[in-house]
């Protein structure tokens, strides 16, 4: 079929089947609403049409297999249900559905603001990997919120009372800057200086903040014989957000760096996206003069919540539980698939495709 003809299929599909259909081609598709969602769709399509047509068809045949839902009166009202009778369900079940009570807003809200002060007592990870970098390099992977610049921060220090230099990088200015400012808070700004490719301030710091461009190109310079003492004092490479080095375009300045930075400065490592770490902790090992540590934590340490805001403001939880459940996916909240319903009907009207 011509792509004009497969986009008019595709938009006579409920949102649901689409989603079906974007699963391991559409990178975070439940994101997308149906219009962006079938462009993402026909763009993709273009690699393999046969396959993609097929799949396609086979998801309409199977939705259209399933035993019609029984008519419903659109305008006879409901009469009411005497006060001491039970209520019926809002929503029926579905297969695989949880029958757990939805939670509801206000419960869901609770808790949600600044915690009260405690005395910071380190997680054992943290002491772990503190440990271990003595030791060899590391890569921390753990969630996001977890802790990782206390690992970087008492690194940095134990390393600074050594009078070894430190590097921080990060893979944008804006976070180079804005540890730049966190940093000199914590170091003071005497002992804290910025190296990117618009700001060059204190320069010869013990504690250097950069892009990772800007580490590459200074060991591509000392690669060439050019002499920087920095380099020669160097005692730990603090690399954040390490899962660049997966990027297709940028990964190849990570591996770089990792290459060519000195044997004699530990490599620090901090993701908490990294689909792989035991395959990068094996690399650094088999690459890298010392070995090379895994510190993983999953658990994370604030706690995450799933909601769904409709354009129109309105806010719930999108599943039945506070939390996030993992593999239950009848788990969504009632008014969630209301609201999705809704929001379906709105985007594929005639008038929204104008």
């Amino acid at each position: 079929m011509t792509t004009e003809e497969l986009e008019r299929l595709l938009a006579q599909q409920p949102i649901a089947l689409l989603h079906r259909l974007a699963r391991g081609r559409v990178h975070r598709h439940f994101r997308a609403g149906k219009r962006r969602l079938i462009e993402l769709l026909l763009h993709h399509s273009a690699t393999n049409r046969a396959g993609f047509e097929s799949d396609l068809m086979a998801l309409i045949g199977e939705r259209q297999q399933r035993p019609p839902a029984a008519p419903r009166e659109r305008h006879a009202p409901r009469p009411a249900a005497p006060a001491h009778a039970p209520r019926p369900p809002t929503h029926p079940h579905h297969e695989g559905e949880s029958h757990e009570a939805s939670v509801l807003l206000n419960d869901w809200l609770s808790g949600i603001g600044v915690p009260p002060p405690q005395p910071f007592v380190p997680d054992e990870w943290q002491l772990d990997a503190l440990e271990k970098l003595q030791t060899g390099d590391v890569v921390v992977s753990v969630p996001t919120g977890s802790g990782k610049t206390y690992v970087a921060v008492e690194a940095a220090k134990r390393a600074i009372e050594e009078n070894r230099t430190v590097i921080y990088t990060s893979p944008l200015k804006a976070l180079s800057n804005t540890k730049f400012t966190e940093f000199s808070r914590i170091f003071g700004q005497e002992r804290v200086g910025i190296l990117t490719g618009d700001r060059r301030d204190n320069s010869q710091a013990p504690l250097l903040i950069m892009t990772t461009e800007i580490l590459r190109n200074l060991l591509y310079d000392a690669a060439g014989g050019e002499i920087d003492l920095r380099l020669d004092t160097l005692g730990l490479v603090i690399m954040d957000e390490s899962q660049y080095l997966a990027d297709p375009e940028r990964g190849v300045v990570w591996e770089e760096t990792i290459i060519f930075c000195p044997s004699q400065a530990r490599l620090l490592l901090l993701s908490a996206s990294i689909g792989n770490p035991h395959d990068i902790a094996d690399w650094l090992t088999s690459i890298r003069s010392v070995p090379a540590h895994l510190i993983k934590h999953t658990k994370r340490t604030v706690p995450l919540r799933a909601g769904y805001l409709h354009p129109d403001g309105k806010l719930t939880p999108l599943f039945r539980t506070i939390g996030i459940p993992h593999g239950h996916p009848g788990y969504l909240h009632p008014e969630a698939k209301r609201l999705f319903t809704r929001y379906e009907d709105e985007t594929s009207s005639p008038r929204s495709r104008r």
